[in-house]
């Protein structure tokens, strides 16, 4: 039996118009030969979200181009319509623009949970609706779920692509209209599916970066999105003592190691904090990375409990999760005691609940308390 025949869907009941968002990359490529094989009307939309050149501050073709071409070619070997929106206002606006500003702050912005919040899942989940869709399919390694209460979101059945920790801020409405059809499959069969199709997306090498940082180098976006934060300033001790000189709080994270430029110390320095009102990083040793408190903020609840919740949470999307206790906030946040001490959670990242593979929630962590302190 062939990946295709594993994995093929069942056909619609009626006919049934399903939008699927196509970046150019192989998941999404199988996502809609899926849904057009088994007897939908797929409409495969494209968004032109960025200039790699622009993005940078630097000459060439950009790389987004690519990516729309091979969307294009793809939708045309499956024989479904297939348009290109331009949504890079709105994504320098909603996603780059923040990207930028979080880094100023201090923080270690996820820019894919924003993108997924405010561009897929608000802005072209309505225009799916406005083309008379049923749904709007992604290639997202996520499970979509019918429970009692309503529609849940599950891990994908692949643990090493599981993409739920980036998928935790959409709505109960939102899943409703979604579809994942990648969810119960591997990495490999999509390959293996695309190869079966003849598709030229087949062996394309998978996004390692952020899609607006081709190079990498996020700094230099910042700079050229907000030159203003990058303002130099001093390493500390967590006494204050100063210790060094920096170029610029963007440059560092929390947990950061390398790049401190203080060589030759006792012991080895982390970045533990950073101070963005006073243009400080402040180190310490590995023992000082560790939480046991997390502060979050705007937290989006697929569940919402009705007093402290015991469950599983992550702090970083490859992390395994560790057992805690969520306290829902009045202002919208929560509070997060870990029952597992996690090192290097950093302000600006997401911290998410799950309830064994369901997704329960998650918010954007704020401060942290050391191990320490929260004894």
């Amino acid at each position: 039996m062939t990946a295709l025949e594993r994995y093929a869907l069942p056909p619609p009941a009626q006919p049934t118009r399903i939008v699927t968002a196509m970046s150019g990359g192989v998941d999404s490529s199988v996502t809609a030969a899926l849904l057009a094989r088994a007897g939908y009307e797929v409409i495969g939309v494209t968004l032109q979200l960025y200039d790699h050149g622009r993005a940078v501050q630097k000459k060439g073709a950009c790389c987004a181009g690519q990516d729309i071409y091979d969307a294009r070619r793809v939708a045309e070997a499956l024989g479904i319509a297939h348009y290109v929106l331009d949504y890079e206002s709105r994504f320098k606006a909603e996603v780059m623009e923040e990207f930028a500003a979080a880094y100023a702050r201090g923080e270690t912005p996820i820019p894919c949970v924003a993108c997924n919040d405010r561009i897929k899942f608000r802005d072209l989940l309505a225009t799916a609706k406005d083309l008379g869709a049923s749904a709007l399919a992604t290639g997202h390694y996520v499970l979509r779920r019918d429970g009692m209460t309503g529609p849940e979101l599950h891990c994908g059945a692949d643990p090493a692509r599981d993409q739920s920790y980036f998928l935790y801020k959409t709505t109960p409405e939102q899943l409703a209209f979604l579809r994942f059809p990648l969810g119960t499959v591997e990495k490999s069969a999509v390959r293996e599916m695309a190869q079966e199709l003849g598709l030229i997306t087949a062996a394309k090498p998978d996004s390692q970066d952020i899609c607006f940082v081709p190079s990498g180098n996020y700094a230099a976006v910042v700079e050229k999105l907000k030159p203003e934060a990058v303002r130099p300033g001093d390493i500390v001790d967590l006494n204050g003592t100063v210790l060094g000189r920096h170029d610029g709080i963007i440059h560092f994270t929390v947990g950061q190691r390398k790049g401190l430029g203080l060589s030759g110390n006792h012991e080895a320095y982390f970045v533990i904090a950073l101070d963005a009102a006073h243009a400080r990083v402040v180190v310490g040793p590995r023992t000082a990375l560790a939480s046991r408190r997390i502060k979050l903020r705007q937290v989006n609840w697929l569940q919402h409990p009705t007093a402290t919740l015991s469950c599983q949470v992550k702090v970083r999307s490859m992390r395994p999760s560790v057992p805690a206790r969520v306290t829902p906030e009045p202002d919208g946040g929560a509070v997060v005691e870990l029952l597992t001490a996690e090192d290097a959670v950093a302000p600006g990242q997401a911290c998410v609940f799950y309830d064994g593979t369901r997704v329960l929630g998650g918010g954007t962590i704020v401060t942290t308390e050391p191990m320490r302190a929260a004894a």
